[in-house]
């Protein structure tokens, strides 16, 4: 007897699904030429369908030439002969193989490192097995689309004492990293108008944006931040900023710029802006800066943030923060959204937070963050680099920017560095449109280097570095080559 799989909750109509299992079945052999089917009652009552729907499975059969009739006697299989024999599928061209892994630099100075060495593995460790033991059966259970009640309450907590951000757990939204909220962003928000990221900035925010159908609008900045002038011409509907600590040249945007950026997006009611707090936790010297979404009052302001900066980026737990008007869309259209974080590591965050050693940790990476800033700039200055540029971005942040004081080629300097074991990355790579810079900038990330490694790293650089600024020397030329420490 025939027995298709049905799926009563397809798209096909369950006579679609016996026509085509049928149909399969005569063009792949099994039921061969002559071949009695069984009568539409009988069918009927194996599948528990209605003797119609097998009617109207095996008139589309018939129609097609597939099957025959006799009087009195039923359905056969009509012979295939007269048609051209199915040809076997090509085969699949192989896959092209993972690119090999680059050897890692001796001195990498890349901007998504993070320390990782100095995570609290015993209290994590800890609090893990409580949670094992005091949660139990939650664990199993499918936790809350926006995330467990516990981590969400923790997470407003934090924001309220640090951020001086002052909203409701029911406005929180876990998720698996800032890419995936991204993404639920763009879906929430829709994909009409265009969507403005700053230019120099995070070209992974970009990138997605653009993966999934956006229309990307590269703004620029100057010494204020973003350029609200330039953000009205572009016709952008929604705005991608970092006002806090800007990535990469580590401004900070004014109370004025800010309140501009905020009535631009006041004017339209459909106009948002994605706060990306990326950083927020390590800011070295000055005052705290306050979030943006801690000014606005329209309820334009989607504040982001996620742990991987400030714990480790394998965690992969971020989180946003949803105007009360936008939190309401976003269960009426997404309430059939599962978590993307397991329930088990929300809860064992939540205790991290809710006893205290999130800021405990923090203060301890701030501290080991700025040893290393510093030790970074000594070794520069004592290597001489100096006399050819200048740093920017100490406040904040894990990188710091060298800015070229001669009109040498970033991709030369960053060539003759890797040549040298040292891993450093222009500013240009940073950016959509060609940056207008008076000269080279190189961004150096110090998060995963231990103060021991600047002195050899730096005098590296400055024996690469050297032949472009030697006197008589062509820029962009090197004149020379040197040992290497």
């Amino acid at each position: 007897m025939l027995t298709p799989v049905l799926d009563p909750n397809a798209s096909q109509p369950l006579y679609e699904q016996i026509y085509r299992h049928i149909r399969r079945e005569i063009e792949g052999g099994a039921l061969r030429p002559g071949e009695r089917l069984p009568s539409k009652r009988a069918l009927a009552a194996h599948l528990k369908v209605g003797v119609i729907t097998v009617e109207n499975a095996y008139e589309q059969l018939l129609a097609e030439g597939y099957v025959y009739t006799q009087a009195k006697r039923g359905f056969f299989v009509q012979s295939q002969e007269t048609e051209r024999p199915l040809s076997p599928a090509a085969p699949s061209a192989p896959a092209p193989p993972e690119p090999a892994e680059v050897s890692p630099l001796p001195y990498d100075f890349s901007t998504n490192a993070v320390d990782t060495e100095h995570f609290p593995f015993s209290t994590w460790a800890r609090l893990m097995r409580e949670v094992l033991s005091e949660e139990d059966s939650a664990l199993l259970s499918s936790p809350h689309p926006q995330g467990v009640p516990a981590l969400r309450a923790a997470i407003v907590r934090y924001l309220h004492d640090f951020r001086g951000i002052d909203v409701h757990p029911d406005q929180i939204v876990v998720g698996a990293g800032a890419e995936y909220l991204t993404t639920l962003l763009f879906q929430l928000l829709g994909r009409g108008g265009g969507w403005a990221v700053e230019d120099p900035g995070y070209r992974k925010v970009q990138r997605i944006l653009s993966h999934t159908g956006a229309l990307v609008c590269p703004i620029p900045l100057d010494r204020e931040g973003l350029r609200t002038d330039a953000l009205r011409w572009s016709g952008a509907r929604v705005v991608h900023v970092t006002p806090s600590h800007h990535f990469p040249l580590g401004t900070v945007m004014s109370m004025p710029r800010r309140e501009a950026l905020l009535r631009w997006a006041g004017e339209q009611p459909d106009r948002y802006i994605i706060e990306d707090d990326y950083d927020s936790e390590f800011r070295f010297d000055g005052r705290p800066v306050p979030a943006l979404q801690s000014l606005d009052k329209n309820e334009r302001v989607i504040y982001l943030n996620t742990f991987a900066k400030s714990l480790a980026p394998s965690l992969r737990i971020g989180y946003m923060v949803l105007p009360p008007h936008l939190i309401r869309r976003y269960r009426e259209e997404f309430r059939l959204y599962s978590s993307t974080v397991p329930s088990f590591e929300q809860y064992t965050l939540a205790r991290f937070l809710e006893r205290g050693h999130f800021e405990r940790h923090i203060r301890r990476m701030r501290t080991i963050y700025c040893q290393r800033r510093d030790a970074l700039l000594a070794a520069a200055e004592g290597a001489g680099l100096l006399a050819w540029g200048s740093f920017a971005g100490m406040e904040a942040g894990l990188h710091l920017l060298f800015r070229v004081s001669s009109p040498v080629p970033e991709g030369a300097l960053v060539e003759a560095a890797a040549e040298a074991g040292v891993g450093v990355s222009p500013l240009s790579a940073y950016s959509i449109t060609p940056p207008d810079t008076p000269g080279p900038v190189l961004v150096l990330g110090y998060g995963r280097l231990d103060p021991a490694d600047m002195v050899p790293a730096m005098e590296r650089l400055a024996a690469a570095w050297r032949p472009f600024f030697s006197p008589g020397s062509p820029s962009g030329r090197r004149t020379s080559s040197s040992s290497l420490p």
